[in-house]
Formats: C-alpha cells, structure tokens, sequence
C-alpha cells in the first residue's frame, strides 16, 4: 500500500500561502487518516509505531525538562529534549485521542516558556538567542505543538503560544536578517554546515505554524528571509562528493534540519523553493552516511557535538523519495534510530529490496576539502572488515575538523580496532576560536595531529594549509541480493594520498591503504622523506602485546584478536606502545587535556631524519583461517600501486 497524493497542489506557491487544512507541517491531515491502513499493512512501521508510543509513555512519567544552562552548547541539550518529547506527545495524542498526551505536552510547552513549576531561564532571554540553536530547536518544537495538536488548544492557549514564541524566537530571528545582533553569525553565506541549516529549519517551521494566525507580521517577515538564506549556506554543507562539511556525526544535526524546513514548506505551502535542488550534488549525502558507516560505528572524525536527542538519520527517508534513491530509505528501516515520528510520514512503504543489492563495497570521496575512503568486505556481515581513511584540507570544516590528513579507522570481528578519540570538551577555552595555525584549538590532544591514526613528524603539528592529493583504485565489486558475499581473490581496493605539504619537516610524505586476500587482510604504507623524526602511531582500545623482535603487535579486545606487523622494516623500526597523552615536551594547553582511560597508543619511533618506508600489514584472526591462509603482500612503491600490483 501506498502514500494517496496530496490534494493540496497550489498553482503558484508561495512561501505565506499555506493550506488551510491542519496540520500542515511535515504530516497533513491526509497522511494521519492513511497512517493506520498502512501501519496494519507495513512490519516497519508497525515497530516504529510501538516505538514511539513506548517512548512517549516512558516521557510521560518524567518531570517537565530541567533549565540547565552548559556553558559551551548553551540550553541546547534543554531544546532538543523538549522538541523529541513533543514530537512523542503529539503523535501519540493524533493516533490515540487520548488527551492526557496533549496535557503533557502543554505541561513542556508551559515549561519552556517559565511558566511552569520551576523557573526556567532569564526572563529576557528564555531560549538563549546567543546560543541561537538553542532558540531554533525551542522554536521548533513549539511549531509542532502548535500546529500537529491545533484542534485541541484553546484561544487563550494558542495566544499564550504565539506571544512566547514571538518573545523569544521569531522576533530576535526576524532581527537576525533585519539588524544588528550579536548573535547572528550563522546566516553568513559562508557558516555550510549545521548552524545555518537549524537556524533557519526552526524558524522557517515557526514561521509556518503560525501564519495566518500571527497580527504581527513577523512569521511572514521572516519566511521573506530564512530560505533564500538557507540556499546560500545550509545546501552547501554538502560538497560536490556528497560529503558534509563538517564531519560525519554533525551530518545528523545539519540534515535533520534541513529536511524538517524543507519537508514542511511543501506540505505547507506546496514548494521546496530550490532547497533540494539549489546544490545539484545534494541528493548524493546519502551515499556519503552509509559509506560512513562501519559495522561497529561511524567514521567519526574530528568532533561529535552534544547529544543529539532530536536529530537521526531518518532524512534518509525524506532523500529517499525527494531523489529517488530508494536505497537510502532501504538503508535507514534496518537502523536503531528509525522508530522516530519523521519516519512514519517520510517512509515510503512501497520500497522493496535490499540496499545492499547492486551497492559498490568501495566508495571514494573525492572533493578537496574532504577526500576520504570507505572500503569493505561486506554490507551486511557486522564481523566484515572495514577500513576508512582521509585526506582533505585541514581548514573550513566549521572548525570542528582536526589536523589529521592520513587518519583511518579499522573494523573487522564486530570490533573497531583502530579507533577515534572524538570531541574535545567544547568548554576549553579557544576550543572553537578559529582553524589558523597558531589556534589554541591545535593545543588539545584530541585535535592536534598527535593525537590522529597518522604520521608525527618532528613532534608538530600537521599544516593547516595542506592540500593533500589522491589516487585510488577498486575491482568495482557489488554486493548482491543475498547478506553472503562471495569474494573472488582480486576483489581488492587501493587508495593513496600523497600529503607531503601536510608537514613542516618533510619533502615527500605518502600513504596507502590496499584490502588484500579477498578483502580479510590491510596494508598501510607510508613512504617518507623527513627532516625530522617520524613517528607512526594508531589509538586502540585494545590490549597490545608487542613480541621481542619488536616488529609484530598481537591486539586483543572483546574476545578477537588482530596481529599487526611491521613487513620488511627499515633499521631501528619497531613497535612500542603508551598512552593516549601529550608528550611531555608539548606546548601546554589552556587547560588540561581530557583523559582517554583505556586508549593505547601503538607507535613506531624513528628519532632520526631519513627516508623511510613503513609497510604495516593488519591480520585479522578470523574464525576457521590458518597462519597459512594469510600472505604476505610484495613490497611495491605507493607509485606504481594498481589492482593487480600486489597479486
């Protein structure tokens, strides 16, 4: 069964026309009546539902969200919890009729505007406006109390909605476009990334709700604003490779919110106005999330963010209709965070097969400013390898990148083996104060290149003016239908970047990564001209055993096992292992480093300058393979790397 069409087709949209039927955000009146046919008729949406009613009830239990004010992310945490409770509450209310939901929700609704049993913030700033996310998602999650729960609300209490929302959201948004404030940053054309996207996203979604209803004249106002702003800089956080700008877990923020402002400008209004075709290159971000993922976790790269409780992959669905790649939403069902109200209205039941079917096992980012690699032996198998690796520029990620060109994880037995270290604690000082070389943000472990899967050189940093090059090289292999790949021996993949003007002490600096073996065995390579000492290093949570000869590490972790060895070693070349910390002689940060309790640092130190190659093969101990079953790649030059080149 399928999605009957809207009868909301408006010849000439515009932005301040809206249907007159509610809701008219995201899920109209059409989508609910059809919701339980199909629920009856679809296993996925029949789990989500569960789902979400469970969650509700869990929310429903729980005191109304407590003010607390983190200095780095502001309220944040405070507007998304109560924008994932209303959502909860609302749908549970519209697939029930049991008004105790509406009473909760209003019990939040009251609450974020201080009208609760417990203050909640300054009176002149409630939502936090210079920490204006805070001020989009609260503005948010009133637009979806006040549009999916309209027919319920009083007068008294929809004109106690509007005059909070006017307070403390749409009237310093409109000032944002039409003033001068301090907390308007975001809406330059050059903030492509998260900020921009749910910015504009809440108060687009605020604006909408209360059109028509609103004598002030700001919801129109600020709809004359907000898209043409998100097509200047919210589209453009994806690069013509399909990658977001600033790093893969902040994808989550930046999507959610640019398919919430889209989606509920068409059901509103009938238009996306050029949101989903402004940047030709959007649609190919889905491909970028799944590449991203590995069977234990994200290629999570650079920082994280706050928790994100409002915020999943479910604009997979959204994309998966809107460019008609069905795989997306394929991909998305089968996922921890798809029982979530988006996906009831953004799912396409109609969808069949296997996102896997027909899905290169190696995709290549090429763009410069990211330049990654994603290559693995399964979509299916969660005990599959996986190996992904980057480049890029160290600069213009939104400074939450870290100065990491050569950084790669690995997964393979359902463990991750090579891993990040994440965020560092956005309440350091200068944290965020720019990406330029001397930036205090360089000084914390996590960031500075010391602390990345990569190559140290003379103990500094990595230049933020790198511009890293690559080639790469796949047998082109394709997953079928069947969860069981079947790999022929030269099912293989290469990827090689040479990122010489990432370091200060060195003339030629070059690494590649190869899958050997059909794809159960890693090479990584590093052919090296320095100035300096060079240093290898890669953070597990493993425990390590290094053997006497110093050339093989035996890692073990939840019960698996990888042996890494040092192939055909230069003089001096050997393993040693400590701890995730700075060196001793290291520029000492504003504060102290977070810790990295059970993080081990796996080295090689070469203390003197010189010309280096460093081939480094990962085994995997897989189930039912013997010492024989593995081999030893030839030792071939980065430069003359093919796909036939180590057979």
């Amino acid at each position: 069964m399928s999605w009957p069409a809207d009868p909301f087709q408006p010849a000439n949209p515009s932005v301040t026309a809206v249907r007159t039927d509610r809701p008219r955000l995201i899920a109209p009146a059409y989508k609910w009546e059809a919701l339980p046919t199909l629920i009856a008729n679809d296993p996925y949406l029949q789990g989500w539902n569960a789902t979400i009613f469970g969650n509700a009830t869990a929310y429903y239990s729980l005191p109304p969200v407590v003010y607390h004010l983190d200095n780095s992310s502001g309220i944040l945490d405070n507007a998304r919890e109560i924008k994932m409770r209303i959502k909860a509450f609302a749908y549970a209310f519209r697939m029930s009729n049991d008004t105790k939901w509406v009473d909760r929700a209003w019990a939040e609704v009251q609450n974020a505007a201080g009208n609760g049993t417990t203050a909640f913030g300054p009176d002149a700033d409630k939502w936090n406006t210079i920490h204006f996310l805070d001020t989009a998602e609260f503005s948010a999650a009133y637009a979806i109390a006040y549009d999916w729960l309209y027919d319920m609300w009083t007068d008294t209490q929809k004109s106690q909605m509007r005059t909070t929302l006017l307070l403390y959201g749409l009237t310093p948004g409109l000032a944002v476009f039409t003033g001068s404030t301090d907390y308007g940053w975001w809406s330059g054309s050059t903030i492509t990334g998260n900020w921009n996207c749910v910015c504009n996203s809440g108060l687009t979604m605020a604006s909408l709700a209360i059109l028509g209803d609103d004598d002030t004249g700001t919801a129109s106002q600020l709809l004359s604003f907000t898209v043409d702003n998100a097509k200047s800089a919210c589209v453009n956080a994806v690069s013509d490779d399909g990658t977001w700008a600033e790093t893969t877990n902040y994808w989550y923020f930046g999507t959610t919110a640019h398919a919430e402002m889209t989606s509920s400008l068409m059901t509103a209004t009938g238009s996306d106005y050029g949101l989903l075709s402004t940047n030709a290159n959007f649609y190919k971000t889905g491909l970028f999330h799944m590449s991203a993922y590995g069977p234990t976790s994200l290629f999570n790269y650079g920082d994280h963010g706050p928790n994100k409780f409002s915020t999943t992959a479910n604009a997979m669905h959204f994309y998966a209709e809107q460019f008609s790649q069905p795989g997306y939403s394929l991909f998305q069902r089968e996922q921890s965070d798809a029982a979530e109200p988006w996906s009831m209205f953004w799912y396409d039941p109609t969808v069949s097969g296997a996102f896997w079917s027909g899905t290169p096992l190696d995709n290549f980012f090429d763009n410069h400013t990211d330049q990654w690699a994603a290559m693995r032996s399964s979509w299916t198998d969660q005990h599959a390898l996986f190996l992904a690796i980057k480049g890029g520029i160290d600069v213009d990620h939104q400074t939450h990148n870290d100065l990491d060109a050569g950084d790669f994880v690995l997964d393979a037995l359902g463990t991750r083996w090579a891993g990040e270290l994440g965020s560092g604690d956005y309440n350091s000082p200068d944290y965020f104060s720019n990406d330029t070389q001397s930036s205090a943000r360089w000084m914390y472990y996590r960031k500075m290149t010391e602390g990345q899967n990569t190559i140290l050189i003379g103990k500094t940093n990595q230049n933020v003016g790198a511009a890293p090059s690559v080639t790469h090289g796949t047998s082109n292999t394709t997953q079928g239908d069947s969860t069981v790949v079947t790999l022929t021996a030269d099912s293989t993949a290469y990827w090689v970047t040479d990122m010489s003007s990432a370091y200060f002490s060195a003339t030629s600096v070059k690494r590649g990564a190869r899958l050997l073996n059909s794809r159960r065995q890693v090479l990584l390579q590093d052919e090296i001209t320095a100035t300096a000492d060079v240093m290898w290093r890669m953070h597990t949570n493993a425990t390590v055993a290094i053997d006497t000869t110093g050339t093989t590490a035996t890692l073990t972790l939840d019960g698996q096992t990888m042996i890494v060895s040092i192939q055909n070693p230069p003089s001096g070349a050997v393993f040693t292992q400590g701890p995730a910390e700075r060196f001793s002689t290291d520029v000492i940060p504003p504060i102290p480093d977070q810790p990295n309790p059970g993080v081990t640092v796996l080295m090689i130190d070469l203390p003197n300058s010189g010309t280096y190659t460093l081939e480094v093969l990962f085994n995997p101990q897989w189930p039912g393979m013997s010492s024989s079953d593995f081999v030893t790649p030839p030792s071939v030059a980065l430069d003359s790397w093919t796909l036939t080149s180590h057979n």
